[in-house]
């Protein structure tokens, strides 16, 4: 599906390039966007490694069980009962971890058992605590957005960490506008 919608960008790009009598400029811009794509991609794909090494490094060493323990009462109040199985809430609170790091590809293997494990509990994937995962885990609260500081330095920022209140706030807002919207629409229309 990406494919196409790149292609037709392309196509778009190369049209319009060729009305407004600019497809030089078109034609020169391919290759520097290619290479800042492909530069971006290798600072992202560093950055990713070492957090994901770090989730791994957590997950043997058994810290994860113990991040597990103390987000149990936060995950046992926003997923209820379904959280309850310890492999489930482990999953969920290794998911909430790396997002809280601003790792959203590190924290999707974590989410993705959590939420088969939740759908097996609850008998249908689709089920609150499923849609509720995804929400979360779409919006996900950020302490440290590890993901977009990498893509401010890659970009030359000064100070690619200035943005932590902002994260912060914005975060925190999404974050309480998903829960309340999954109460109140768990409420109106009960499984």
């Amino acid at each position: 599906m990406m494919a196409k919608v790149f292609t037709a960008l392309l196509a778009v790009a190369l049209v319009f390039g060729l009305l407004g009598g600019e497809i030089g400029q078109v034609a020169a811009a391919l290759p520097q966007g290619a290479a800042g794509a492909v530069e971006l991609a290798l600072s992202l794909g560093g950055v990713m490694c070492v957090w994901s090494g770090i989730l791994e490094i957590m997950d043997q060493s058994g810290l994860s069980r113990k991040i597990a323990q103390g987000l149990g009462p936060v995950v046992r109040r926003i997923f209820g009962p379904a959280a309850r199985d310890p492999q489930t809430a482990e999953a969920l609170s290794q998911n909430m971890a790396a997002n809280l790091l601003g790792l959203g590809a590190a924290a999707t293997p974590a989410g993705l058992r959590a939420a088969a494990r939740l759908a097996q509990r609850e008998g249908r994937p689709n089920g609150d605590a499923v849609l509720r995962l995804m929400a979360l885990n779409s919006a996900s609260l950020q302490l440290i957005p590890a993901n977009i500081a990498a893509v401010r330095a890659a970009a030359g920022a000064a100070d690619p960490f200035s943005i932590l209140p902002a994260v912060w706030l914005a975060s925190a807002a999404s974050v309480g506008a998903v829960l309340l919207a999954s109460r109140l629409l768990a409420r109106a229309w009960p499984a």
